[in-house]
């Protein structure tokens, strides 16, 4: 296979996500997906390994990438079949995010697997948005563990209808879970179709060629990074049960086209929601490497080759049954990144950033009246971290989420929610030569009373500068002036303000004129 021809293979598996994509988000009910697009599709082959994926949200994609062959191998399969899960120790990140399977057969041979992931406002959990500040995975709402949701071709229409009966909104959930399965048979039609066209040979073969490429890009970067052992200890805010400053330490062993990413010494796992599987830790470490990779490299299983990630059990991003993991998929991995990127930044100083704003200031809401019952979810931007050669961007999403913000229109539409102010934090930013990015401003006015959970870090500990550049300004939550906590669920009333100011970016070297 030429370049060109790779070149085209590569593209056309891609389309197959992308497609998936535009059906998941056309089809879809809720705001939190069709809006926000909290969501993402990829393609594995038949041993569970990432060929392609869109450019939806990175650790939806990375941990996939590391947890599918496992999930995907005591299956017995067969056309027309579909798994749904969204256990976060069997393949899973946090309840939230509900994971469908479905395998592409041709000529009765298993060749391979469509994949999407969307993140459901209501799995069932008792405090709205179905992100409380838990310290048992059994709070956080209903555990799907890998399960036939169709099978040969026909929906189990009881275990359907237990599925959604757990939520608040059953009619809701059933049209985000049909718009889930309507993106997989499209892209199990287009797999099909680009697998006859070629030959399953042929296929394969490409499928090979393919990630090979990606390993050759991937080890030039890797050996671009100068040998030796790098470190770096990072720290969560607080587990939201008193706990806090709770260290995340990372050793880089780099040599030979390869590295090691070891966690040993990070906290145990704590009796909060900031706990993580390792699929969470490892999307996060993929991600950061796969910045450093040439902008053509394949996002498939070669590019990751050359990485191993180990994490003593038990500690906080690799955590055990049944600790409570609602945060650690939005909140723990944005922190991996940070210090994956901080050990990075001894290696390759002219490359790396400073820290971003480290959090996705997650914001979930609603109620359990009757006859008025609602759940929302959403992620707020903030400051991007300065680099070498730019400065960071403004109220912008960063590392691991790639969500859209909510449309205020939509919001108030759909929600008893009104938008007063929606701006950028200015002077947030770290000084430097090249400025942290500022945070944002988002305040909302409840027009009826409901119950808020806040999760979010950088609260107390500023996001980092680099090369002499300054810190970024922590974030801050206020409900009618009153400082909040990091993380909180309470109750607000009609009438109520809650302001949500999140964090700059670190900014990058020293500022001009400065000693």
């Amino acid at each position: 296979m030429d370049a060109i021809e790779l070149g085209l293979f590569a593209s056309r598996i891609e389309a197959v996500c992308d497609e998936m994509g535009a059906v998941l988000r056309r089809t879809a009910f809720s705001p939190n997906i069709k809006d926000r697009l909290d969501f993402s599709c990829a393609v594995f082959d038949a041993a569970g390994e990432l060929c392609a994926q869109a450019a939806h949200i990175p650790v939806h994609l990375g941990s996939m990438a590391y947890a599918m062959r496992d999930l995907v191998g005591p299956v017995d399969w067969a056309p027309g079949d579909m798994l749904i899960v969204n256990d976060p120790f069997l393949g899973g990140t946090h309840l939230p995010d509900v994971t469908l399977i479905a395998p592409v057969f041709v000529t009765e041979t298993l060749l391979g697997f469509v994949v999407n992931r969307a993140h459901h406002a209501d799995i069932g959990a008792e405090t709205p948005g179905s992100m409380p500040v838990s310290q048992r995975i059994d709070e956080e709402g209903l555990v799907i563990p890998p399960s036939y949701l169709m099978r040969h071709g026909e929906l189990d229409e009881a275990f359907f209808e237990r599925l959604t009966r757990a939520t608040a909104n059953p009619q809701g959930a059933r049209g985000d879970f049909a718009a889930q399965i309507s993106a997989n048979r499209s892209g199990v039609a287009r797999l099909q179709a680009l697998i006859e066209t070629l030959g399953p040979a042929a296929y394969r073969e490409a499928l090979a060629a393919l990630n090979d490429y990606a390993a050759r890009l991937a080890g030039e970067t890797l050996r671009s990074i100068p040998d030796g052992e790098y470190r770096f200890t990072d720290y969560m805010d607080d587990d939201g049960q008193g706990h806090l400053d709770l260290p995340i330490e990372v050793r880089l062993k780099v040599g030979g086209g390869q590295v090691t990413v070891d966690f040993d010494g990070t906290a145990v796992q704590v009796p909060g929601n900031i706990n993580c599987p390792l699929s969470v830790a490892a999307a996060a470490v993929y991600y950061v490497f796969r910045c450093l990779m040439p902008s053509q490299t394949p996002a498939c299983a070669g590019s990751f080759r050359g990485i191993r990630i180990q994490a003593p059990d038990g500690c906080l991003v690799n955590a055990r049954r049944p600790a409570a993991v609602a945060a650690g998929n939005v909140e723990t991995s944005s922190r991996v990144v940070d210090a994956v990127l901080g050990a990075l930044a001894q290696a390759l100083p002219e490359r790396i950033p400073a820290a971003s704003q480290g959090t996705m200031n997650n914001l979930a809401m609603g109620s359990r009246q009757a006859g008025a019952s609602w759940d929302y979810y959403e992620t707020l931007g903030g400051g991007m971290g300065g680099g070498p050669r730019h400065r960071g961007l403004s109220a912008v999403q960063t590392h691991m989420t790639n969500t859209l913000n909510t449309p205020i229109e939509v919001l108030e539409m759909a929600y008893p929610l009104r938008v007063l102010r929606y701006a950028i934090r200015r002077g947030s930013g770290g000084a430097g030569r090249h400025r942290g990015g500022d945070g944002m401003l988002r305040e909302y006015q409840f027009l009826a009373p409901a119950e808020v959970t806040l999760l979010g870090e950088r609260r107390r500990r500023a996001p980092w500068g680099l090369n002499g550049g300054a810190p970024g300004a922590p974030g801050e939550n206020r409900l009618n002036g009153e400082r909040l906590p990091g993380k909180v669920c309470l109750q607000v009333a009609a009438g109520d303000r809650l302001e949500i100011a999140t964090p700059g970016g670190g900014g990058w070297g020293r500022p001009a004129g400065a000693e």
